[in-house]
């Protein structure tokens, strides 16, 4: 009777000690679902795609009703050269540019030059010229168009903490610079502060 117990308890050990180590041991998200990607993200206080679009849909509402895009009698061309990362945290800049660029081309209001692709159109134009292209259809330097505008910016952040306060200031400006003659034309800026509680969290 005693060995019979003692197998038991033994058994019943081990099942704990199974689960409890279960318990300790590395999580994974195993399940997920789709979200509303215009939902607020507050999960963090880092810079969220929440305040990326928040951000853009301003930002283009102000540029698009500005006099040099407004008023002009021909879409604009513009080309972006860049968004600078004055944070300290790893953001994708070129995201924020990207969603700029597609929001404003959707508008109808401007043209973009793609500066990325650069390389690639002198590549494909030595091809076309190899002899592997007909005359009627290859394509070759010196038919582009030449921007007409810069649109660059920069990013900024203040963090402070306080206790068990603390809070994340953003900054987005950007620039829209008249290529021919170097004037800022337009200027726009967003700014947000973010306010967070530091609390405790469980096993």
């Amino acid at each position: 009777m005693n060995s019979i117990m003692s197998k038991c308890f033994l058994v019943s050990l081990l099942a704990s000690s199974s689960l409890w180590l279960s318990a300790c041991g590395p999580k994974a998200f195993t399940k997920g679902e789709y979200d509303d990607v215009q939902r607020e993200n507050l999960l963090d206080d880092k810079w969220s795609e929440t305040d990326m679009q928040s951000s853009v849909k301003e930002l283009v509402g102000s540029l698009g009703g500005s006099q040099p895009i407004a008023n002009a009698r021909k879409k604009p061309i513009v080309m972006v050269t860049g968004l600078q990362n004055k944070t300290s945290e790893e953001i994708e800049t070129q995201s924020i540019m990207d969603m700029i660029k597609v929001e404003l081309t959707n508008s109808g209001r401007v043209n973009f030059i793609d500066r990325e692709a650069r390389q690639d159109i002198s590549d494909e134009y030595e091809y076309q010229n190899s002899g592997m292209v007909g005359d009627e259809s290859k394509k070759g330097p010196g038919g582009q168009i030449g921007a007409d505008f810069i649109l660059n910016g920069r990013l900024e952040s203040i963090t402070k903490t306080i206790g068990k306060d603390k809070t994340v200031y953003y900054k987005l400006t950007l620039n829209l610079t008249n290529l021919k003659t170097s004037v800022i034309e337009w200027a726009g800026q967003k700014e947000m502060r973010k306010l967070f509680k530091k609390r405790s969290v469980g096993l």
